[in-house]
């Protein structure tokens, strides 16, 4: 039965419970209501405002995900600035769009929130999020990406080359550090002078014999001449006068390697010879591994290791201690001819193969593990590097007979130059590393503008020094 005072004040209380338990305070300035439930052990009273205020360093509002509105402007016109803000409100996590297939954590669903877990600690205000490694936004909302590098799609020079063969085993073109071109044609070698345009006759080796490769010393100042008869002959450049003939192979010697100190040459009959000019033998040392002809032979940068490619589809790289191979290469199906050491990584080699296999390969020396394989869907005739970016060219044959410039590690295509009419089988590169000139069966000299100066990475400019036009070589 209610209690007198009960029903006077209108209240329903529970049993053991007087109205003067409660009561109402009042503050001046403000009003809250205090409710307090007294009883014999607590005689204190606690307060709560009417009002509240998160505090949101304590409140991981980050760890919720909210349901998305549309935004009523154009679909995808603030999508990017959207992502930043969270990015920058609530974290990473939302500020990175989601992988293609993958549920957006944005994505309306069925719950107003849904709870995540937490994966990382807060991080700094003062951390540039937008530029942290690794996120998928930063891409897109950083600076915007370079555009590619114009590379000028047509020759600024060309030269007729008569009787410039073509024959993939040859290596007739080769550019010296004294901004002098040597080309192999026919029975003889020509020197034209880049400064001045020059044409020089440097030997005819007469009706018996011919030139197979061309390769110039370091310094320039001297030059090799592979023969059809398996001799190489050693000329002095300035004052086109022989210096020495050296002999050891059996038939034609198609390819020349100088280093520092030794000249390597490679034959038809499947050897590699190492000539000292410091000593009166012809050769020092012989390297037997190819069972077919040898027609790529490349010395690493700092001279220790030397690369060969032959028709067996073998790619070898040798040192100077031993006369067996210490990497045996055999992922290639058609010839290697093309190879290429990077001038600015110690152990990374470049290599391409013919028409059956179409590849460029790249490997780590120290290992023998394949890095990277590209299908370029022509004959890889050549590779060189440039010493200025980390790009390189290719030259290929069939069937499309392109010139293709790369950039590593991606190997996204810088430039595709066309131009010749047969197979691109000779390369070589300028002494200050803008400039190539590419040879092919179409009897013509090529010269193109494809890398940029070591200092500037603006386009390379003509300077006017080679007009463009026609002329012959000889």
């Amino acid at each position: 039965m209610e209690s007198p005072q009960a029903r006077k004040s209108g209240l329903n209380l529970p049993a053991g419970m007087s109205g003067s338990s409660l009561r109402l305070d009042t503050f001046s300035g403000s009003f809250r209501s205090i409710s307090n439930l007294s009883s014999p052990s607590n005689s204190r009273s606690s307060s709560c405002s009417d009002r509240f205020i998160p505090c949101r360093s304590s409140s991981r509002l980050h760890t919720f995900g909210l349901i998305e509105k549309a935004s009523p402007v154009k679909e995808g016109a603030n999508e990017a600035y959207s992502r930043l803000l969270k990015s920058e409100l609530f974290g990473s996590d939302f500020g990175s769009p989601s992988p293609a297939g993958q549920a957006s954590p944005m994505s309306p669903s069925k719950n107003m929130l849904r709870f995540k877990t937490d994966h990382s600690a807060p991080n700094s205000p003062f951390s540039p999020s937008i530029l942290r490694q690794n996120n998928d936004f930063s891409s897109e909302t950083s600076t915007p990406p370079k555009p590619p590098r114009k590379v000028p799609k047509t020759p600024h020079k060309v030269l007729d080359a008569p009787s410039l063969q073509d024959d993939f085993y040859l290596n007739l073109v080769d550019w010296s550090s004294q901004n002098v071109l040597a080309v192999g044609l026919g029975t003889c070698v020509y020197l034209w002078s880049a400064s001045n345009s020059k044409v020089t006759r440097l030997c005819d080796l007469g009706p018996h014999d011919g030139v197979c490769s061309v390769q110039w010393t370091k310094e320039g100042s001297s030059i090799s001449i592979g023969t059809n008869l398996g001799q190489v002959q050693v000329w002095d450049g300035a004052n086109c006068k022989k210096v020495r003939t050296l002999g050891g192979h059996q038939t034609r010697t198609g390819v020349l390697a100088w280093n520092s100190r030794t000249l390597a040459s490679g034959s038809r009959d499947r050897n590699i010879l190492q000539h000292d000019m410091r000593v009166s033998n012809d050769y020092v040392s012989k390297l037997v591994g190819h069972k077919s002809e040898v027609c790529g032979l490349k010395w690493s940068n700092d001279d220790r290791e030397l690369a060969s490619g032959g028709n067996d589809n073998q790619l070898l790289v040798w040192n100077q201690h031993s006369q067996q191979p210490t990497l045996r290469l055999t992922e290639h199906t058609a010839a290697v001819k093309a190879i290429a050491w990077s001038p600015h990584l110690s152990g990374l080699l470049a290599s391409g193969g013919g028409t059956a296999d179409r590849c460029i390969r790249f490997w780590n020396t120290t290992n023998g593990h394949q890095l990277n394989c590209i299908d370029t869907g022509s004959q890889v005739c050549n590779l060189a590097w440039s010493k200025n970016v980390n790009e390189l060219v290719s030259t290929h044959g069939y069937s499309q007979n392109q010139i293709m410039v790369w950039k590593y590690p991606s190997m996204a295509k810088v430039a595709t130059l066309t131009g010749h009419t047969m197979r691109v089988l000779y390369l070589a590169i300028s002494p200050d590393g803008q400039t190539i000139v590419t040879g092919a069966g179409d009897e013509t000299l090529r010269f193109w503008n494809v890398f940029p100066s070591m200092k500037a990475p603006a386009p390379v400019k003509d300077t006017g020094l080679w007009s463009l036009g026609r002329t012959y070589i000889r």
